[in-house]
């Protein structure tokens, strides 16, 4: 799991944040197996069951996918996307980001504040394992656009023009009483101007 050339350090830190969640997972099932009782412990139907349910939803999932990229091609997608650019005004700004919010008494806070602003793979890594072992909430995925609105839900950042404030701003660093939030816009899009057409594929092909 650790790439080669990786500083002791921060295999160290890999090594402990896998560890730490094996530990966790562990000491959870032995409660569960100490404290419920037999009946309630029984989850071999119910796993069955559940089983079932996702094999079932998994191929009707793909059935459909597949019907639907036989029915409507992305060059058919991308056509209508060009000829209809008047009918994909955003609504709402849109944004690619990275966020995390972890205590301000964690560790290695000053290694967190470069890792969430690195392109380095072998950082980011390390930027996940930080976040899972320490972070109370975070967003790693910078490729999918997100409505801007559903970060201000999360991170307490006041705007009253909140176009200016993603024009003007990429790496935020805030705080509050307990709580230290890191945040990198990688990208945005704001509202009346074109959507992109990721953000708009789905809902063309089912059109």
């Amino acid at each position: 799991m650790i790439s080669p050339g990786t500083t002791k350090e921060d295999s160290a830190l890999l090594a402990n944040s896998f560890i730490q969640n094996w530990i966790r997972q562990q000491a959870i099932l032995h409660k569960a197996e100490t404290n419920l009782d037999d009946e309630k412990k029984d989850v071999e139907q119910k796993l069955e069951e559940y089983r079932n349910s996702l094999i079932t939803y998994i191929y009707e999932t793909e059935l459909i996918r597949q019907k639907l990229d036989t029915v409507v091609s992305d060059q058919e997608i991308e056509k209508y996307y060009q000829e209809n650019q008047r009918n994909f005004e955003l609504k709402d700004n849109i944004i690619k980001v990275l966020y995390l919010r972890v205590k301000k008494d964690a560790p290695k806070i000053k290694k967190v504040k470069e890792w969430y602003k690195s392109t380095n793979s072998k950082e980011r890594l390390l930027l996940e394992g930080y976040c899972y072992q320490f972070a109370s909430d975070f967003h790693l995925d910078d490729e999918t656009w997100l409505l801007f609105d559903e970060l201000l839900k999360k991170v307490p950042i006041k705007t009253y023009d909140k176009e200016s404030f993603l024009r003007n701003n990429r790496y935020i660093e805030m705080e509050d009483s307990t709580n230290l939030y890191l945040v990198n816009i990688k990208d945005m899009k704001i509202r009346e101007s074109l959507s992109p057409l990721s953000f708009v594929k789905d809902d063309i092909r089912v059109w």
